[in-house]
């Protein structure tokens, strides 16, 4: 692929829907899993549309969720390329309930899925640059950045193979956890 870039701009899709009983759990609650799912559909939607591939979803590595959406409510999902890597790109979404008889809209969910570009063989494929261009996507980029070094530092420590639990032990008082391991 040439080395082009393109716009957050480019590839920002919203979506609604109306959350529907069908959709809530055993508390009358829209479920988690299914947010978990447009989340996912809305993920691969705009990583496609930068990249202008299939995407997949290689991990989701934050999703909060802020406050509970009723039935009823209608959900927006607003979602952007927040970084790009060589194949790979984080997209952040934004969730939000309105409650459509009084117009009151609540932040509840803010998740990060990163997506990674395929071929038609299923190997991974560059995707293009990004062109941020307002305070609020360099934000996200660099937010972008320090999570996956977070993640990959992370990684690091604790899949070594010089790990000793010796040097973490005394990190857990304080915790609510009883260690009982077996003399080796």
């Amino acid at each position: 692929m040439e080395n082009t870039f393109r716009p957050v701009d480019a590839s920002r899709i919203s979506i609604s829907e109306l959350m529907l009983p069908s959709h809530s759990n055993f508390s009358g609650k829209i479920h988690g899993g299914y947010i978990l799912r447009l989340l996912d559909q809305i993920a691969f939607a705009c990583a496609s549309k930068h990249s202008k591939m299939y995407c997949v979803t290689a991990s989701v590595d934050t999703v909060d969720f802020l406050a509970p959406i009723e039935v009823g409510e209608l959900v927006t999902m607003k979602a952007s390329v927040n970084f790009v890597g060589n194949t790979s790109m984080v997209v952040g979404i934004r969730v939000e309930a309105e409650n459509i008889q009084t117009g009151v809209t609540k932040h509840c969910n803010s998740s990060y899925f990163t997506m990674v570009a395929k071929d038609d063989n299923g190997k991974s494929v560059q995707v293009p640059g990004l062109i941020i261009n307002d305070k609020a996507e360099v934000k996200r980029f660099l937010n972008a950045v320090k999570r996956n070094k977070m993640k990959k530092d992370r990684k690091i420590e604790f899949h070594h193979q010089d790990f000793s639990l010796d040097n973490y032990i005394a990190d857990l008082e304080g915790y609510k956890v009883q260690i009982e391991l077996p003399n080796d």
